[in-house]
């Protein structure tokens, strides 16, 4: 079997109980099939929920908290019970987890995102498994992935994994809920996500998790767009991750044809940053930037908004609408300047390069 990088989501049902618990049952379970897995030769990344789950009943809380200060103040005490579980269980096989919080500014923030990636890398180089959850103590909602299904596929776009693993407690994506529709057929393999598969599906998760089917099948899209298959399912026992890395897991298993993975400056342009101005090009701009893979010249420009600088990222718009997303080598005067000179000299630098571009 080929060796992977492998992203493992575990939600907080299936690591906690009603009663704000860590299970240990289900925890050993896990624990036990993360270190199959890495005997197996895969690296992992495990993107772990629980926090808030884990935290709620020390604070005296009967059930999950509902507002933002009750969970936030169950994440800082849950953190670090979850965290300290999965150090005594994997320190048992010799393997050292690391923490990582996020939060949605360790996205966008240009300097924070390469960051996160350098120390993720290097962490796997040196053989840690990281433990990757959503920082739920300062998280406030514009900056939050909205569950950790998001983040998980986040995450597996930008480390490049080779597959996703969404653990759930539903064997699999069907064509209707298959707690009130008996006769509900599993899809086994999916090429894509449609949007009637989105717009029927369940929005609501369990009792101690934020996450329904809809926003593991949002996450599946995202993740599929970034070039990583995907699983969503579930298994018990510790060869329950191999069984699923070989193609054999009780789920369902999306995946397009040819998967084309998206370099890291490219992901932060498309998903994580935020547009500060618009050029509006030409159709022969258009076709040589959409289909001949070629840089975005001063020529093609014929209309620029907004006060942009150089190394900014702004919208780019054709005869149709929008066509995509590129990081500027220009700033808006500047650019100006130059589209005043283009019908005497030919331009030296490119507006966008065509590897600073991404098409929507």
């Amino acid at each position: 079997m080929r060796k992977q990088r492998i992203v493992v989501k575990i939600g907080s049902s299936s690591l906690t109980n009603d009663v704000g618990e860590i299970d240990q049952e289900k925890f050993d379970d896990h624990v036990g099939a993360l270190v199959q897995l890495r005997e197996n030769g895969h690296e992992v990344i495990v993107v772990s929920s629980g926090a808030v789950a884990a935290g709620f009943a020390g604070l005296g809380y009967p059930a999950r908290p509902l507002t933002i200060k009750g969970k936030q103040a169950a994440a800082a005490v849950g953190q670090g019970i979850l965290i300290q579980s999965y150090r005594e269980r994997l320190g048992q096989h010799g393997i050292i987890p690391a923490q990582i919080l996020l939060t949605r500014d360790d996205f966008s923030d240009r300097d924070r995102y390469k960051n996160a990636f350098a120390t993720l890398t290097e962490l796997l180089a040196r053989g840690i498994l990281p433990i990757i959850n959503e920082n739920d103590t300062v998280a406030v909602d514009e900056l939050t992935f909205g569950d950790n299904d998001m983040l998980s596929a986040l995450v597996g776009g930008f480390l490049h994994a080779d597959q996703l693993i969404i653990l759930t407690d539903i064997n699999g994506l069907y064509d209707a809920n298959p707690r009130t529709h008996p006769t509900a057929k599993r899809f086994d393999y999916l090429e894509e996500i449609t949007d009637e598969q989105l717009s029927g599906a369940d929005e609501n998760g369990s009792s101690v998790g934020t996450g329904g089917m809809k926003s593991k099948i949002l996450a599946a899209k995202t993740a599929t767009s970034l070039g990583v298959a995907v699983f969503i399912g579930n298994g018990k026992g510790h060869e329950k991750l191999v069984e699923i890395a070989k193609g054999k897991g009780d789920g369902t298993y999306i995946a397009k044809a040819k998967l084309s993975k998206i370099n890291t400056n490219r992901q932060w342009i498309y998903l994580h940053s935020e547009s500060t101005g618009k050029l509006y090009v030409d159709e022969g701009a258009e076709k040589a930037i959409l289909h001949n893979g070629k840089s975005l010249l001063p020529a093609g420009v014929y209309k620029i908004k907004g006060a942009f600088r150089e190394g900014d990222v702004v919208e780019v718009f054709g005869r149709k609408g929008l066509l995509g997303k590129g990081e500027v080598q220009y700033s808006a005067e500047d650019l100006k300047a130059e589209m005043a000179t283009r019908n005497r000299q030919a331009a030296s630098v490119e507006v966008i390069h065509r590897d600073r571009w991404v098409k929507i």
